[in-house]
C-alpha cells in the first residue's frame, strides 16, 4: 500500500492533480487527499484550487459541483457508479412540480442533489450552512428539497420560518431508530449522543448535539466529556478514533454505512488519475444556472 501511495503522490505532482475527499470515505484515502471534509468545505476548496485535475474521492453529486465551480478543469470521480440515493429521489421534472403547488416561495436546495435539480432552486446548502441559509432569505415560508429530516429540522432551530419540504431522505441515517438510542444511553451513561440531522426526528431529539459532520467531529474534538455515541455515517468515527485515541467512540450500529461513499480505494483513485478516466461533464446551460445557486451560498457562507 505504502507504494501506491507513493505513485499516487507523484502522479499528483506531475500532473498537478488534487484530491478531494469526504469524510465519510474509506479512511486510508486520507493519506493521499489534499483536503478531506464535508460538502461545504470540500465545495470552498474546490472554488478555489489552482490545479489542472480535480479527482474527488466523494459521490457523483460532489464531484458535478466541483465540475461546475470550475469549467474549465478535468474532474475525475474515480469510481462513476457512486451515486447518492437521496439526490436520485428527485428530478427536474419532479423539482418544478414542486415549485408549482407553492408558487413564488424561495427554494433551498441541499447540495445532495443533481446540478439539473440546481438549475431550478434560489440558493443551496449544507447541512453545516443550512440554519444560515434559511435564516439569510428572511421569508415566512420556504421549500426545501430533497431531504425532508434536515428541512424540519431547519424548521425546528429557527421557529421563524415554515419550511415546506420535499419527501426525501438519506436511508444510511434513517437505519438509525429511536430504540438504538435509548439502548446506547443505557450501555454508555456517560456518554454524549452526537447526531446528523438527517435522522428521525426522534432520534435528534435524544441526541446532545446535533449538527454537519465537520459540526459532530469539531465538538467531539472540543468537548471536555470522554466518551461520544456517534449517530452518523461510520466513515467519521473511524478518523476520530484513529487521530483521538484518548477518547471513544462509539457507533451506534454497525450497519451505519453508506454503500456508495464506500465504493472508492487506493486503486480507483491511481487508475482515474493515471489514465485520466471517468471524467464529469455538465452541459454549459445547466452548469451556469446551477452555479447561480451554489455561489449563493459560498457568498452567505463567506
Amino acid at each position: 500500500m505504502s507504494e501506491l501511495i507513493s505513485d499516487i503522490k507523484k502522479l499528483k505532482k506531475e500532473k498537478n492533480a488534487v484530491i478531494l475527499a469526504h469524510c465519510y470515505q474509506n479512511a486510508e484515502i486520507d493519506e493521499v487527499a489534499d483536503y478531506v471534509g464535508d460538502s461545504l468545505y470540500l465545495s470552498r476548496m474546490a472554488a478555489e484550487t489552482d490545479a489542472d485535475i480535480i479527482v474527488f474521492a466523494g459521490v457523483y453529486f460532489m464531484a458535478q459541483t466541483a465540475k461546475i465551480l470550475n469549467p474549465d478543469k478535468k474532474v475525475l470521480l474515480p469510481r462513476l457508479e457512486s451515486g447518492c440515493l437521496m439526490a436520485d429521489m428527485i428530478n427536474l421534472e419532479q423539482v418544478r412540480e414542486f415549485k408549482a403547488k407553492y408558487p413564488d416561495i424561495p427554494v433551498v436546495c441541499y447540495i445532495n442533489s443533481t446540478a439539473e435539480v440546481k438549475t431550478e432552486c434560489d440558493i443551496c446548502c449544507t447541512s453545516s450552512n443550512a440554519v444560515k441559509i434559511v435564516k439569510s432569505l428572511n421569508t415566512p415560508k420556504v421549500l426545501f428539497l430533497p431531504d425532508n429530516y434536515l428541512g424540519k429540522w431547519v424548521e425546528e432551530q429557527l421557529g421563524t420560518t415554515e419550511v415546506i419540504t420535499y419527501p426525501g431522505y438519506c436511508p444510511t441515517h434513517l437505519r438509525i431508530k429511536q430504540e438504538d438510542i435509548i439502548e446506547a444511553k443505557k450501555k454508555y451513561p456517560e456518554a454524549e449522543v452526537l447526531a446528523h440531522p438527517e435522522c428521525h426526528r426522534e432520534v435528534v431529539k435524544l441526541a446532545d448535539y446535533t449538527g454537519s459532520t465537520t459540526g459532530i467531529m469539531k465538538h467531539a474534538i472540543e468537548s471536555d466529556k470522554k466518551q461520544f455515541i456517534i449517530a452518523t455515517e461510520k466513515g467519521v468515527v473511524d478518523r476520530l478514533k484513529r487521530d483521538y485515541p484518548e477518547k471513544e467512540f462509539i457507533l451506534i450500529k454497525d450497519n451505519i454505512i453508506c454503500p456508495n461513499m464506500k465504493w472508492h480505494t487506493l486503486e480507483d483513485i491511481y487508475n482515474a488519475l493515471a489514465n485520466e478516466q471517468h471524467e464529469i461533464t455538465v452541459a454549459r446551460e445547466t452548469a451556469q444556472k446551477a452555479l447561480l445557486c451554489i455561489n449563493r451560498m459560498l457568498e452567505v457562507s463567506a
